[in-house]
């Protein structure tokens, strides 16, 4: 009977349906693998230790990565049963090699080299072995098509550039689990609409994930941390989403994304592009240090010296982050550059006005004082 059932079961009949239990098996396996981690973390003693950068004050387990791993294998090997696709297993590749760089740097100390050699590995699997690739720039300063190898080279950078920028902002409580929700529920709408179901499916799945972690990362009693392991996973994902969204829009001139897909990825990941931008620059021309060395200048760092919570700071930039998206799809019926300027400009305006109303309350507090 299971037979018969699974030999004429398809997912494309029925997609909305094998979403939602795709989600619901990614979220129920995460929630239960998280008391256990957080159970052999403190039996361990696999602790962060509080130093003069961390915005905690006590000792937390960083292995949520760990839990979301499992969660994504789990739904991705089901998955790969029933779709059989390549790039599923080939995304469960650079997941892995990912997820073992960063365990190692979790529990002890894993050089910047070997992590970006990493990388670079995990990487060139998907863009090899899929032929996923950004192919062009859509006519951004008037390129279209890029060579073979140069489009290579280019889509490797995006790779390591989104997998390290989102690194940069796992910074306080919920902050990289809701950017990383936030993101996939947009990618996970627009591969359900363009047809492409196993991209949906992982990326639904990654929600599921991150919904159980962040149950334990906003957890006052039984925190957990996502670690390098975590960040690094889902920062390839998100990369992996990106590219594939593009390369998609790229190749389909039916595609009402088909010159618009970099501008709409930009906005989706801007609050960790943007920070990623600003903290360079920072760093190089005002610090005159490495941009690489770790200090307090990332955008969350000021909402907290503003007077921001935790919590109000990650609901601040994923409620930022979202308006941020919707301008973006308004905005579709603009040529390319202008999208791209216009996004600059209304995005830093948007993230510069709360430290604004910051500065204005406080003045209008000192006078109503006075």
């Amino acid at each position: 009977m299971i037979k018969t059932l699974l030999e004429n079961f398809n997912p494309e009949n029925s997609p909305l349906i094998w979403l939602v239990c795709a989600f619901v098996l990614a979220f129920v396996i995460a929630y239960q693998t998280f008391p256990t981690i957080l159970y052999v973390a403190k039996e361990k003693h696999l602790m962060d230790e509080p130093d003069s950068r961390s915005m905690h004050s006590s000792k937390t387990p960083t292995l949520g990565g760990i839990g979301i791993f499992f969660s994504l294998v789990v739904v991705m090997t089901i998955v790969g049963a029933m779709l059989n696709t390549k790039a599923l297993l080939l995304v469960m590749g650079g997941l892995t090699i990912l997820f073992f760089l960063g365990l190692k740097d979790d529990l002890t100390v894993l050089s910047a080299r070997k992590k970006f050699i990493g990388q670079l590995f995990a990487a060139l699997l998907l863009i090899i072995f899929t032929d996923t690739r950004i192919i062009g720039f859509s006519k951004i300063f008037d390129i279209d098509i890029l060579p073979y190898w140069v489009s290579i080279g280019f889509t490797l950078f995006v790779y390591i550039l989104i997998i390290n920028a989102y690194n940069l902002i796992d910074g306080v409580d919920g902050l990289a689990g809701c950017i990383a929700l936030l993101i996939s529920v947009f990618f996970t709408i627009l591969f359900y609409n363009s047809g492409a179901l196993s991209l949906a499916t992982i990326s639904v799945a990654l929600i599921g994930a991150l919904l159980a972690f962040l149950k334990s990362n906003f957890s006052s009693k039984n925190k957990i941390f996502m670690g390098d392991t975590g960040s690094m996973i889902v920062g390839f994902l998100l990369a992996f989403f990106t590219i594939s969204f593009i390369s998609q829009s790229q190749t389909n001139i039916d595609s009402e994304y088909f010159r618009a897909s970099p501008a709409l990825a930009f906005a989706m990941l801007f609050f960790p592009l943007i920070d990623t931008l600003r903290i360079f620059f920072i760093r190089i021309f005002i610090l005159k240090k490495s941009p690489f060395e770790a200090d307090k200048n990332h955008i969350h760092h000021r909402f907290i010296q503003a007077g921001f919570s935790h919590v109000q700071t990650t609901f601040t930039v994923v409620l930022i982050n979202l308006f941020i998206v919707v301008i973006a799809f308004n905005m579709l019926h603009l040529n390319l550059n202008s999208q791209i300027g216009l996004l600059l400009v209304y995005g830093s305006v948007l993230y510069c006005l709360p430290f604004i109303i910051v500065r204005v309350f406080n003045k209008n507090k000192k006078r109503v004082k006075v």
